[in-house]
């Protein structure tokens, strides 16, 4: 599919709105040279004297054809006026209506905050469904979101950091993981890994005197992965051990143990995220159906489940994230509603639910079939908002993914006081976070602005412990932003 532009430079947005109609197709703006039997194309004009953006949609060879224009409003954006015309044009021709609408960010409870600032909550709601032709469900949503994260967000400071430790491995790759990850199992993991940790180890503790150099001031502790779980017990004490020697914990309110999945959890690993600190773990089932477990490749079943669930509490541990996936390959609106329930059974003090999004680093292949089931996986969200606001959830933070099915999005939902702090510094970029790990990614928050600056680790493990003393002497970047 081919977009062109007239007389405007919106092609970033344009093309991210197309793709939540077409997220099967390849979509090309402007491209030198159109790919030959190419029949799809779509125009974006703007022309002045008034203002006014249009678009047009053509497929000769299926005899589709639409149109649509909308005079510039003195104030309004120009680039929102072409996603309005852009969105008649192609929910014209698909009979498609994405519920966020024109929005295609991540973040779309930070674009409800800036409005309910500027004009108020009803206002902005108002302004989502009739501007942003967004669904009223998910204006709502967004608004709920937007002041829960804000309570949050509130309670941060200047020089308040989060910390991410990354863990690279798993016990195997699900189908649908985009993460640069290596399975245990692999020979070169096996010789790799004890590397691996000994190199962690030695950063976080770099991490932690820059930290204490600068008078930053830890509020948050995240372990992910990867699977952290795949850390022996005595590995998960001295990670632990390792962090709480190296920072400064007197004013941290929050430290994550992601235990991830079910076949690298053991009750004496747990007892050693317990006793190294830990107050929070997630177990992330994705779903509690065997078949879909195997299909996806999980290897271990909803018993194992249960019974690492039930291990974690009888430790101690009264802060337990879970995790669903909806939309998975052979789930079902139904078969996904017993899966929640299932947890919801449990009663986790926080749920996850994410919507499935296609990555082209994944093995899942990104049909047009398994596209087509946003509807059905529209259902499974619309499933978890209702049960879980009734089992006494709440929705406290959002994020959406390109080329997710249903163009949906993915909510923490926790009963009151179980909020993740973490996960709203995070994915709300409104706190510095400290990174270590392959992959791991710095954030440095421009002090008064909403800027960041980016300091980033060798993505993938052998080179993150091949070029080491290069990845340390690259964390000077950190220090001379606070000097």
């Amino acid at each position: 599919m081919i977009i062109h532009l007239i007389h405007n430079t919106f092609g970033y947005e344009m093309q991210k709105l197309t793709m939540a109609f077409f997220p099967d197709r390849k979509v090309l703006v402007d491209p030198d040279d159109v790919p030959e039997g190419e029949n799809e194309f779509i125009t974006v004009t703007q022309t002045d004297e008034p203002l006014t953006l249009s678009a047009e949609f053509r497929n000769d060879a299926e005899n589709l054809h639409s149109t649509a224009s909308e005079v510039v409003e003195e104030g309004d954006d120009p680039e929102l006026a072409a996603g309005r015309v852009l969105y008649r044009v192609l929910s014209d021709v698909t009979g498609i209506r994405p519920q966020w609408g024109i929005l295609t960010g991540v973040r779309p409870s930070k674009v409800m905050t800036k409005h309910i600032d500027a004009e108020g909550e009803e206002a902005a709601k108002e302004y989502f469904v009739h501007r942003l032709y967004t669904d009223p469900k998910k204006a709502e949503l967004a608004a709920v979101v937007s002041n829960a994260e804000r309570a949050i967000m509130d309670t941060t400071t200047e020089d308040s950091i989060s910390l991410y430790v990354g863990i690279p491995f798993c016990t195997s790759r699900c189908t649908y993981c985009s993460f640069v990850s290596e399975s245990i199992a692999s020979p070169r993991a096996k010789k790799l890994y004890p590397a691996y940790f000994e190199k962690l180890l030695e950063e976080i503790e770099v991490t932690g005197q820059i930290a204490k150099d600068t008078g930053r001031v830890l509020r948050t502790v995240y372990v992910g992965g990867g699977t952290p779980s795949t850390l022996s017990a005595e590995q998960t004490r001295q990670l632990l051990d390792t962090i709480r020697a190296s920072f400064d914990f007197s004013h941290c309110s929050e430290l994550t143990f992601e235990a991830g999945r079910a076949d690298s959890i053991t009750e004496e690993k747990l007892r050693a995220c317990l006793e190294g600190g830990a107050d929070r773990i997630s177990i992330n089932p994705q779903t509690m159906t065997d078949s879909i477990l195997e299909a996806v490749g999980r290897r271990h079943t909803v018993q194992d489940v249960y019974d690492v669930f039930t291990a974690a509490r009888r430790v101690g541990f009264e802060n337990i994230n879970m995790d669903l996936i909806a939309g998975l390959p052979g789930d079902t609106p139904e078969n996904f509603a017993r899966s929640l329930q299932d947890v919801i059974a449990l009663d986790p003090e926080s749920v996850t639910v994410h919507t499935l999004a296609y990555k082209r680093s994944s093995s899942l292949i990104p049909t047009k079939e398994l596209f087509a089931r946003g509807q059905e996986t529209s259902r499974m969200v619309d499933t978890a908002n209702e049960r879980l606001a009734a089992s006494g959830y709440a929705p406290y933070y959002m994020y959406r993914q390109t080329r997710s099915v249903g163009n949906l999005e993915n909510v923490g939902w926790a009963r009151p006081g179980a909020e993740s702090a973490y996960n709203v510094f995070m994915m709300e970029e409104c706190q510095t976070v400290f990174a270590c790990g392959a992959g791991a990614v710095t954030k440095l928050l421009v002090p008064g602005t909403t800027d960041i600056i980016r300091v980033f680790n060798y993505k993938y493990p052998y080179e993150y412990v091949d070029r080491f003393d290069q990845l340390i002497a690259n964390k000077s970047k950190v220090r001379a932003f606070y000097e």
